[in-house]
């Protein structure tokens, strides 16, 4: 058995573990940790815990010291000093004519590094003020490009179901997510509608998109012919999580319509017939837009976590 404990660089920022040695800390406390890049300063969110060694895939980097009141004000004074970097580098990109918003300034605990992030769109060629924060910091200089969610995680805020919005509470990472998820959900195509603070299409349509999938396998399609206690007819509507389908029944020229459980119909023919949705058709080049900056935000967030 291996003694571990986990903690946070930032506040709604990855679990890393890392070995405590011998020393006991409990949650909220603070300690200064080894990292690939020099001493950081991190929040202990997991105390003291006995994992099977099996279960840890690299080697554990070490927790250096319990954090003192002196290393507590030296990360206070970085975090005065992001605000004054803050200033200086907009003053610089608006010198240098660049496309891009700065949105956070990070001083690293050991004061090796200080890292701008800015969002913009496309590549934006920052070489020249690289140089000139450089000559003023006497320190290396990163300017790393996040995504509009990254950006509104940082910035905070609430969400259309009046709850503080799941990237600044407890989302970690995160994940793709696509129109086919809305459509299958039966959620209106309009992207005003499925989208977030970010303008991208909200986090939450993947949280239940599992149980739809799974529903959904067990389910037969709209346009299925199906055989049911009324006779043959044609499924019209599915309500996926109720798991109930309409069934259309032909009269001459005149439709009837009925709910039945899926449990007591009976498929003859299953065929996928495309619902006709006029909101898709109405709004596609948004919605193609809207899942095309989802990806490329995703993209950026990779390449900046290689």
């Amino acid at each position: 058995m291996k003694k571990i404990i986990g903690v946070r660089f930032k506040r709604l920022g990855k679990i890393y573990f890392f070995d405590p040695k011998w020393l006991e800390v409990k949650k909220g406390e603070n300690v200064i940790v080894e990292t690939s890049q020099g001493e950081e300063i991190a929040e202990v969110v997991v105390p003291n815990r006995l994992v099977e060694e099996e279960k840890i895939t690299t080697p554990l980097k070490k927790v250096l010291r319990l954090a003192s009141q002196r290393d507590l004000k030296h990360a206070e004074e970085c975090r005065k000093k992001e605000k004054e970097a803050f200033e200086v580098c907009k003053k610089k990109i608006k010198e240098h004519g660049l496309e891009m918003t700065l949105t956070d300034v990070e001083y690293k605990f050991d004061n090796s590094k200080i890292l701008f992030y800015f969002t913009a769109d496309g590549r934006i060629d920052f070489r020249e003020l690289v140089k000139d924060l450089a000559a003023i910091y006497k320190t290396r200089i990163e300017l790393r490009q996040i995504g509009v969610r990254d950006e509104v995680k940082r910035i905070g805020g609430n969400g259309v179901c009046g709850r503080e919005l799941c990237c600044c509470s407890f989302l970690r990472d995160f994940e793709t997510v696509s129109i086919k998820m809305a459509k299958e959900q039966n959620i209106s195509l309009n992207p005003s509608k499925i989208s977030g603070n970010c303008g991208r299409l909200m986090c939450c349509l993947k949280y239940e998109q599992d149980v739809y999938e799974d529903k959904l396998k067990r389910l037969p399609n709209v346009g299925a012919i199906v055989k049911t206690p009324d006779g043959e007819g044609e499924i019209d509507t599915i309500e996926i999580l109720k798991e109930v389908v309409r069934v259309k029944f032909k009269n001459g020229d005149i439709y009837n319509y009925k709910k039945y459980p899926a449990s007591e119909i009976k498929v003859i023919k299953d065929t996928v017939k495309e619902r006709a949705d006029e909101e898709e058709k109405q709004y596609q080049k948004e919605l193609e837009e809207l899942e095309e900056l989802g990806n490329e935000d995703l993209e950026i967030k990779n390449e900046n976590e290689e």
